[in-house]
C-alpha cells in the first residue's frame, strides 16, 4: 500500500474517531435525560435534606421530593418561611412524610458551627440525599470592584463554604451505608457567559 493510500486511511479514520465522540455523547444526553427509567429516591434513604428550601427552586425541590415520599430536613435562614414552607407541605401530603426544620444562616456562622448544627439537626436520620442549593447573589449587577465587603463575604460564604460544611456533615452518614446522592445546584452564568460580567463573585462561587 502505498504512503498516500496510507495517509487517507489513517486520516478517514481519525475523523471518523472524532466524530463518533460527539454523537455519542449526545446520544447518552438524550438516553439520560428523556429514556432512562427514574431512580427510586427512597433506596438511597428515607431523607433528604435540602438547602435553601424556602423559596425558588429550593421550595420546588423540596415538594417534589415530598412527593416521592420522602422525609425532609430544610435548612434555611428564615424560622417563619421555614414553617410556613413545612406548613404547605404538611397540607399537601398530610401523615405520608415527616419534615424537621433547621434553622441557621449560612453567611453569618463559622463552617464549624454550621457542620456541628447540622450533625445535631441529622442524628439519628436515615439521610440519603443531600441537595445544596442555597445561594447568594448580588441585588443588582456592578463591576467587581463596587462590591462591598460584607457582600463579598457572604456570597462566597454561603456558594462555597456553607454547602462545603454542609456536605462534610452528612457524607459520613451515606459512607456508613455506601449509598446516597449529593446534588450542588450551580448556575448557568458560569457556564452560558463565561465570568458572567458584573456578576464574577457569583458566577466563579457557583462554577
Amino acid at each position: 500500500m502505498e504512503f498516500q493510500e496510507i495517509f487517507i486511511v489513517a486520516t478517514s479514520t481519525i475523523g471518523f474517531i472524532s466524530l463518533c465522540k460527539p454523537i455519542i455523547s449526545f446520544l447518552r444526553w438524550v438516553w439520560v435525560m428523556f429514556l432512562r427509567p427514574p431512580k427510586n429516591l427512597k433506596n438511597y434513604g428515607s431523607w433528604a435534606l435540602i438547602t435553601g428550601s424556602t423559596d425558588g427552586i429550593g421550595k420546588a425541590l423540596a415538594f417534589e421530593i415530598a412527593s416521592k415520599g420522602l422525609n425532609l430536613v430544610l435548612v434555611g435562614r428564615n424560622p417563619s418561611k421555614l414553617e410556613a414552607t413545612s406548613t404547605e407541605l404538611h397540607e399537601k401530603y398530610g401523615g405520608q412524610i415527616q419534615i424537621k426544620n433547621i434553622v441557621i444562616d449560612l453567611a453569618k456562622f463559622s463552617g464549624e458551627e454550621i457542620g456541628n448544627a447540622i450533625e445535631e439537626g441529622i442524628k439519628g436520620l436515615d439521610v440519603g440525599i443531600l441537595i445544596n442549593n442555597a445561594g447568594v447573589a448580588y441585588p443588582y449587577a456592578r463591576f467587581f470592584h463596587e462590591v462591598d465587603l460584607e457582600l463579598m463575604e457572604s456570597t462566597m460564604k454561603v456558594n462555597i463554604e456553607g454547602a462545603t460544611w454542609v456536605t462534610k456533615a452528612v457524607l459520613p452518614i451515606m459512607l456508613k451505608k455506601k449509598k446516597g446522592a449529593i446534588v450542588n445546584i450551580g448556575s448557568a452564568s458560569s457556564e452560558i457567559l463565561p465570568s458572567y460580567p458584573l456578576y464574577t463573585i457569583y458566577a466563579a462561587s457557583k462554577a
